[in-house]
C-alpha cells in the first residue's frame, strides 16, 4: 500500500476528507520526528514504541579490495511492536485478506 492508498484508507474509515486526513498523518509524521530528534521515544498503545538508538562504531572488510573499512557510529531509528502486532503477525492473521 503506498501513501495515496494509505491515505484514502485512513479516510475512509474515519470519515473524514482526504486532505483532513492527509494534514492529520503529517502532524502525526512531524512531531514524532521531532520527538525522535529529542530522544525521547514515543509509545501508542496497540501499535508499538518508536525510539532512537546509537549504533557503534564497527570495521567492515571490503570484499573487493579486502581493506578494512571503519564505519562510523550513527543514530538509527527503531520500532518495537506491542504484544497485540506480534501476536497477530505470529498467527498469520489477516484481516484485508479475510475481508476480500
Amino acid at each position: 500500500m503506498n501513501n495515496k492508498e494509505f491515505i484514502a484508507e485512513l479516510a475512509h474509515r474515519s470519515g473524514y476528507k482526504q486532505n483532513d486526513t492527509r494534514r492529520l498523518v503529517q502532524s502525526f509524521i512531524d512531531a514524532l520526528g521531532e520527538c525522535l530528534e529529542e530522544g525521547e521515544p514515543v509509545y501508542i498503545a496497540g501499535l508499538g514504541t518508536f525510539d532512537v538508538k546509537k549504533r557503534l562504531e564497527k570495521t567492515l572488510v571490503n570484499p573487493v579490495t579486502g581493506k578494512l573499512m571503519l564505519v562510523p557510529p550513527k543514530l538509527v531509528m527503531n520500532f518495537r511492536p506491542s504484544a497485540s502486532i506480534k501476536d497477530k503477525l505470529k498467527n498469520g492473521e489477516n484481516s484485508h485478506e479475510e475481508n476480500k
